[in-house]
């Protein structure tokens, strides 16, 4: 937070169904933070109201030129990592897209240079939930820019993006990738992340989880294959979202004797 670290006023305007956590992270680094009963791109039209009056510099997505290259060293990173031989699926989860603009950008920079060993570029996968898809309909409906979604609805907060600013962006960078986007059913998101944290030992946050159902449904219609080599990025944590495990733990009466057998199930 620049209040932080720089002695710069920050003002943020969230969604008021923002995780909990973030909301108080933001009040905790000093930030000014308003709760606004809206989506995120109705915050972006307050912040766009008072940019004269207020003197603010927004810096909300594709509102500045530094987001897309910072997002841009993903796909530097990884391709280092993977030792400039590319995978051949990226899955993404995919709000404002940023991420996925990004690294496209930088695997077309980076083929320019002639750094890479593969012929082609990963297929890049929007991965959305049904409950706000506007990328995924417009993909499927061959269009360049999405239909706002009014009623977006999703426990995966980071993928409650009505309306991406870059949306032409995204649906450019699937398409010129041979590429995907999947919706995944909203209710199955607790399913995944339950089974990725368990099975992984990784803490993997909804929107990621999302990731998970659309590769499953990608690779039961025979289009991801089991050779191909496939990345998923995890965009959080999963200790950032407890409102999405619904859980009742068994209780243990010391009064009592423990029951082993009991405990065993």
């Amino acid at each position: 937070m620049p209040e932080a670290r720089a002695g710069i006023e920050s003002w943020v305007f969230l969604p008021e169904d923002t995780p909990t956590i973030n909301q108080k992270e933001c009040v905790l680094f000093g930030a000014r933070t308003f709760s606004v009963n809206g989506l995120i791109d109705d915050c972006g039209k307050i912040v766009r109201e008072g940019l004269e009056q207020m003197e603010w510099f927004d810096v909300s997505t594709l509102k500045e030129p530094y987001r897309i290259e910072g997002k841009k060293t993903m796909g530097l990173e990884l391709s280092e990592q993977f030792d400039w031989d590319l995978p051949d699926w990226i899955f993404y989860p995919t709000g404002g897209g940023t991420g996925l603009i990004g690294m496209w950008k930088a695997f077309g920079e980076l083929e320019t240079l002639d750094w890479l060993k593969t012929e082609k570029r990963p297929k890049m996968v929007s991965c959305q939930s049904d409950g706000c898809a506007p990328i995924v309909h417009a993909f499927k409906a061959g269009s360049r820019h999405a239909k706002r979604v009014d009623d977006a609805r999703t426990m995966a907060s980071g993928l409650r993006v009505p309306q991406a600013v870059g949306d032409f962006m995204i649906l450019d960078a699937i398409r010129e990738s041979g590429g995907e986007a999947v919706a995944a059913p909203e209710g199955d998101i607790p399913k995944w992340m339950k089974l990725a944290n368990a099975k992984e030992g990784i803490a993997l946050c909804p929107e990621t989880a999302v990731c998970l159902s659309v590769l499953d449904q990608l690779m039961g219609q025979g289009k991801v294959k089991p050779k191909d080599r496939v990345l998923i990025f995890n965009t959080g944590a999963a200790q950032k979202y407890p409102e999405t495990v619904d859980i009742e733990l068994p209780q243990i009466d010391l009064s009592t004797p423990i029951n082993w057998d009991a405990l065993r199930g």
